[in-house]
């Protein structure tokens, strides 16, 4: 028996139907699950961030009168125990007892740390809500649902908390500068130290912290350029744009400085250069009253200063300098990371 031209013709279109539907579903199934993988990483960044600002409003609240402290530290270690179902609400209510507490009673540093981790929450929230926006806008469509592309997944959730115009009500008195961006290096020499600065800010000057060189970038300067200048103006050392290597890390942080408070994007390049004795003949008439020290410091040596309550930064500096060599070496620059 012998099928006729017609019979050929549909069982042909037949088939190319349930191909095009079938390379469909299983392209459809494979970007589901590439969506369901970016909700559950933005919850688990956005429940990193909570966490982060739950640990800084129970160090707000030690520095706090006991009463209100005390009321503020259990609000942060309710959010921070309560499971996904009241999270919402416990994370309302700590933002609540934020949005009243008096920015003046608490140390300029406390209230850039609390603004720059209600702004790290407010970004998080948002990421994770768009995840979860475009996941349930492809599960829910009718020929989805019809041939079950979702699997047993659960179906993610927004996360609604309150959100302020400004980064976090605390920072009320405070003026909020522009974004500033700045070229920040980690100057190692032949041991493996890094060369970082001792300073403070203005107002608190009985609080030290140690930093690397670096600073903002200015009007016409590019990357490389910025950090060049910065090198010589804080060292005395002279450094060629092509020897630097990166930007190796990036870092977004709100601080106070000199009363105001600053939203800072850093970007940070690695050199080597042999040991060498800075001076400061570049340093402006602040600086001078503000950058009180330097030190050549290994990884321990950085852990023993913050042992000692010493506030280094970044913060996970000691962690880093093993790459930061590495990097120092490369003939390639790496991908830029963040860091905190």
């Amino acid at each position: 028996m012998t099928l006729s031209a017609l019979t050929i013709l549909v069982l042909a279109l037949v088939a190319a139907v349930v191909l095009a539907i079938g390379l469909w579903a299983y392209g459809t199934a494979n970007r589901l699950d590439r969506l369901h993988v970016r909700s559950d990483l933005s919850w688990q960044a956005l429940d990193a961030a909570l966490a982060r600002r739950a640990v800084v409003v129970r160090a707000a609240a030690a520095a706090m009168d006991p009463p209100e402290g005390r009321s503020l530290a259990a609000l942060a270690a309710r959010a921070e125990r309560s499971d996904r179902a009241d999270r919402e609400i416990a994370e309302n209510a700590l933002s609540s007892a934020l949005s009243s507490l008096d920015p003046d009673t608490l140390r300029p540093q406390l209230v850039a740390e609390l603004a720059d981790a209600e702004a790290r929450v407010l970004i998080a929230r948002r990421f994770h809500n768009d995840a979860v926006r475009d996941t349930l806008a492809l599960r829910t469509r009718r020929p989805v649902r019809w041939l079950h592309l979702g699997g047993t997944a659960p179906l993610p959730t927004y996360f609604e908390i309150t959100e302020r115009s400004s980064a976090a009500a605390v920072t009320e008195g405070l003026s909020l500068d522009s974004v500033r961006t700045s070229a920040r290096v980690v100057l190692l020499d032949g041991e493996g130290r890094v060369l970082l600065l001792r300073g403070h800010d203005p107002t608190v000057p009985d609080i030290y912290y140690w930093f690397t060189i670096g600073g903002a970038v200015e009007k016409g300067e590019n990357l490389r350029a910025a950090a060049v200048r910065e090198i010589a103006e804080e060292t005395g050392h002279t450094a060629s744009a092509e020897s630097l290597r990166g930007p190796m890390w990036r870092r977004v942080a709100i601080f106070s400085w000199n009363g105001q408070l600053i939203r800072s994007e850093e970007l940070f390049f690695a050199l080597r250069t042999d040991g060498f004795e800075p001076h400061h003949g570049g340093f402006t008439e602040l600086e001078s009253r503000t950058i009180t020290g330097h030190r050549w410091c290994t990884a321990d040596t950085v852990r023993e200063l913050a042992a000692a309550g010493e506030a280094v930064y970044p913060h996970d500096l000691a962690d880093l300098l093993d790459e930061a060599e590495a990097v120092a070496v490369a003939t390639d620059d790496p991908e830029v990371r963040a860091i905190t």
